[in-house]
């Protein structure tokens, strides 16, 4: 009965909405939950025939299966697309999502490095290796740049302009944007690019790929991350890692040292000031710390 309104709703978000293979995946996953809910209660109805009271009992629903705040919050988002959709193709003609409310969540404030934690890592790289080479290249462009795991993966030979100081980046829903990019990090791409990338026999269709494993093809996203964890125990850090947090400390570097927000939200390629303004609560509570680290008055 549904599985013509989610292949409509799968093309929408492939065609209209650009979203990778992964968040149309996620959205499915929402609306598949929904209709599992209403046919484990006899209550298999279509689109324009619920209303908000079935949505609410299925949230709580999915409340009592023990999903966290976080992914209840994720599904209700998916449904409120979904039904964005039904009226976009006029299958409703109200909705029921409307005043359907998300359960409130705590903002977690993401781990973040300080400079010198990030110059430790990159100090830990046996630079002696040809992927030491690689991977200090790689660091220094995460740090520089801001982007996101997959960002670096997919960094292309043909996007660096290094003569201008700039890489053009595909972020979320394939949207290009230029980042500017640091001199260490064009410094090591150049000498990885020059002295040990050469030495690869590099597999057909990965030619363009700046960074490739010793099998010439692109890194996955698991061995950045891998990458990253073990930097981190060899310089002794204990904070939760991931490729994420060299994201998150190159934009509240950036906001500490009294950064624009909206240039900070370009250079992160963020669709939306909201999700950029997580930074300035990080500024908050790195005023707090710091004056009660130097100012008499705050001292215990």
């Amino acid at each position: 009965m549904w599985e013509p309104y989610k292949k409509g709703f799968k093309a929408y978000l492939q065609l209209e909405r650009s979203l990778s293979d992964n968040s149309v995946e996620a959205y499915l996953h929402d609306i598949e939950k929904l209709t599992t809910y209403l046919q484990a209660t006899n209550n298999l109805q279509a689109p324009n025939q619920l209303v908000l009271a079935d949505l609410e009992k299925f949230v709580r629903w999915i409340s009592e299966l023990g999903m966290t705040p976080g992914s209840q919050a994720r599904i209700i988002s998916g449904l409120k697309s979904f039904y964005k959709y039904c009226l976009l193709e006029q299958i409703t003609t109200s909705n029921p999502t409307a005043l359907l409310e998300a359960p409130k969540l705590k903002r977690k404030l993401p781990e973040v490095l300080s400079f010198d934690e990030i110059e430790s890592m990159i100090q830990k790289i046996d630079a002696s290796k040809p992927e030491g080479g690689r991977n200090k290249a790689i660091l220094e462009t995460l740090y520089s740049c801001g982007l996101r795991v997959s960002e670096i993966i997919n960094l292309r030979i043909s996007s660096l302009y290094m003569d201008v100081g700039f890489i053009r980046v595909i972020g979320k829903g394939d949207k290009e944007r230029l980042v500017p990019i640091g001199s260490d990090a064009i410094k090591y791409i150049k000498i990885y690019k020059e002295n040990i990338r050469v030495h690869i026999p590099v597999k057909k269709g990965n030619d363009d790929f700046l960074f490739l494993n010793k099998r010439g093809t692109k890194l996955s996203r698991v061995m950045i991350f891998l990458i990253i964890k073990e930097l981190a125990k060899q310089a002794g850090i204990k904070k939760n890692i991931s490729p994420h947090t060299f994201r998150h400390s190159f934009a509240t570097h950036l906001v500490e040292g009294g950064a624009d927000l909206r240039a900070v939200q370009e250079m992160l390629g963020h669709e939306s000031i909201t999700t950029t303004e997580i930074y300035t609560h990080l500024d908050r509570e790195f005023l707090r710390t710091t004056l009660q680290q130097f100012h008499p008055a705050f001292k215990q």
